[in-house]
Order: C-alpha cells, then structure tokens, then sequence
C-alpha cells in the first residue's frame, strides 16, 4: 500500500477532472478521476481516497447528495466542493455538512493544493 495520499476528483467536466488531476499529480500526489458520484461510490477507491474535491453540479447525483451519502454511510472522506455557479446556500450546506472548503471555479491552483493540504490534516485527525 502507498504511502503517498490518494486524491480522488468528481466532476462531469472532462477538462475540469484533467486540469485538477495534473495539478494534484503535480503536487506529488496519487489520484483517482470518476465522471460521477455514481462512479465513485462504486469504484474500490473510497476506502483508500483520503481527500475528495467533487463538483457541486453534476447530472444524476449532485456533490451535495454525493456529501449525504457518505455521511449516511459513516465514510469520513474530507471533501472540497468546486463549482463554476456562485450558490451560497449550497455553499452554506456543503459547509455546514462539513466540507473542507467550497471554491469557485476558476480557483487558483494554490488555493486548491492549500485546501487539499487541509482535508490531509484533516484526514490524520479522523484516523
């Protein structure tokens, strides 16, 4: 098993999951791409993913109900919510659920790799 943390990225924007999965690799990270929530939760990642950084809007199942389901199933995966529309009462619930940060797309790249390092500690802390 690696020792190097397992970022998992969720969104339905193809050159969205691109971008982010080369920043996070670029940062020395490992990660794990998934189009939907439906895919993550199926794939024999969640119990390695110690951080998740997942689009609030997606078709099917939003980031929000991704976020409820893994509460309900006891999952303490530390999450990051991205989005391109400025919804504050989805921010306020993403928050309050206990997200790690909510940023807005564009977000820059420092921003994004500091909350990545955020939900880290906060991955340790669970454990």
């Amino acid at each position: 098993m690696s020792t190097i943390p397992l970022i998992a990225v969720v969104d339905d924007d193809e050159a969205v999951r691109q971008a982010v999965d080369g920043l996070i690799r670029s940062a020395g990270y490992r990660t794990a791409v998934f189009a939907s929530g439906e895919d993550f939760l199926h794939s024999n990642h969640r119990p390695n993913t110690a951080c998740l950084i997942v689009d609030v809007r997606m078709p099917r199942m939003s980031g929000l109900e991704l976020q409820r389901r893994l509460t309900t199933a006891k999952c303490r995966i530390p999450l990051i919510f991205i989005t391109a529309h400025g919804d504050e009462d989805a921010r306020a619930q993403a928050l309050s659920a206990g997200a790690v940060d909510f940023l807005y797309k564009p977000f820059n790249d420092e921003v994004l790799l500091s909350a990545v390092q955020a939900a880290l500690l906060a991955s340790q802390a669970g454990k």
